[in-house]
């Protein structure tokens, strides 16, 4: 049977997109071959992602003067490239430090020669919470200030879009697609596809045009954004089924209401799952009530010598992957885009009945 998976990422995938992908999974496109073996050349290929760049455009609200870029190496591997393309050595960058995704793009930068301030670091809040807003000020010389609107480890989710007079770069992995957004206040987001996109392997870059062709000369071509941007993306052979299931998410959530009602739903759902945990006297979710992510609910349970039966028993009634990362332990929900309503209430259901049993 079909289970509600909560895993982190790779993530739950809409069932709509899945039957399609299977469908035509032997004979894409009346080829007679997979998606995944024509030509990335060919020009049925290149029509299939052309239409995953103009769906993200028109789905995402990305302006004409954005490149839309399909890269490999996930979002990891802009940790280091977004400082080659967007700076030269000894130049000084800004990041906000709330939590272990965002200490990692730091720990990229510093690789690359530069002088990187943290105009903030919310260690002092175990990483519960976010920087109030017009808290923290940034270096008018800074190539840009990046940060993680949401930490998929610990469930802290900005709630405004920071405000500064240099390029704002966000790694949006586990948010984007989430709800509306003004991607025009962004000079770069980057998102891995494998929580809210699609499989893993692809990773998408949206960069204004002012920040593109100024990468060093050891960036690599593949992930110079000037060369990928001129090639399609296709220096080297893109990941061809990252970007046709790409297409097919973009046009799902087109089909159910576009990002207003994707938005509306999410935050229904958690809103109901951070409800039953607040109520239940039993249940802690220790992040900041303004910063709590829409995407990721961590909470614990009173002694953590019941995670084991918390765990083996959500997965005999179909609830996966409910274990938090290894380096904060206790629970984790991470309801994305494809988590529907009755997989937060199957979820609300169980742990009311496992308190029953264990209060």
């Amino acid at each position: 049977m079909r289970v509600y998976n909560f895993a982190s990422g790779p993530a739950m995938m809409p069932l709509e997109v899945l039957e399609r992908a299977a469908a035509e999974l032997s004979d894409w496109n009346g080829s007679g071959m997979s998606v995944m073996e024509v030509s990335h050349r060919g020009k049925d290929f290149v029509a299939c992602a052309a239409h995953a760049e103009a769906a993200m455009r028109q789905v995402f609200g990305v302006p004409d003067n954005y490149r839309v870029l399909f890269l490999q190496g996930g979002a990891s591997a802009q940790f280091s490239f977004i400082p080659l393309n967007l700076t030269a050595e000894g130049d000084t960058v800004a990041y906000l430090n709330t939590g272990q995704w965002s200490s990692k793009a730091i720990s990229g930068a510093k690789a690359q020669r530069l002088n990187v301030v943290v105009a903030d670091d919310e260690a002092a809040n175990s990483y519960t919470t976010v920087p109030a807003e017009g808290s923290f000020a940034v270096d008018p010389s800074a190539k840009y200030l990046h940060y993680t609107p949401n930490e998929t480890i610990g469930g802290v989710e900005f709630d405004y879009i920071p405000k500064v007079d240099v390029p704002l770069v966000a790694d949006m992995s586990s948010t984007i697609l989430s709800r509306p957004i003004d991607v025009s206040k962004f000079g770069l987001i980057y998102a891995g596809a494998q929580k809210n996109m699609g499989p893993s392997g692809l990773c998408v870059v949206i960069v204004r045009d002012d920040l593109v062709g100024h990468a060093r000369p050891e960036t690599p071509s593949i992930f110079d954004y000037k060369a990928m941007a001129e090639a399609d993306s296709m220096v080297n052979t893109p990941p061809t089924f990252g970007v046709y299931m790409l297409g097919l998410v973009l046009d799902w959530i087109e089909a159910t209401g576009g990002l207003a009602a994707m938005g509306a739903r999410n935050k229904d759902k958690a809103d109901a799952l951070y409800a039953a945990i607040d109520s239940s006297g039993f249940y802690v979710n220790k992040v900041a009530h303004h910063a709590r992510s829409w995407m990721n609910v961590p909470f614990i349970l009173p002694d953590d010598s019941l995670d084991k039966e918390f765990l083996a028993g959500a997965a005999a009634v179909g609830l996966t992957n409910l274990n938090g990362h290894r380096s904060v332990g206790g629970m984790r929900a991470s309801i994305y885009n494809a988590m529907p309503r009755s997989g937060v209430d199957a979820l609300i259901a169980y742990m009311h009945d496992f308190q029953q049993q264990h209060a």
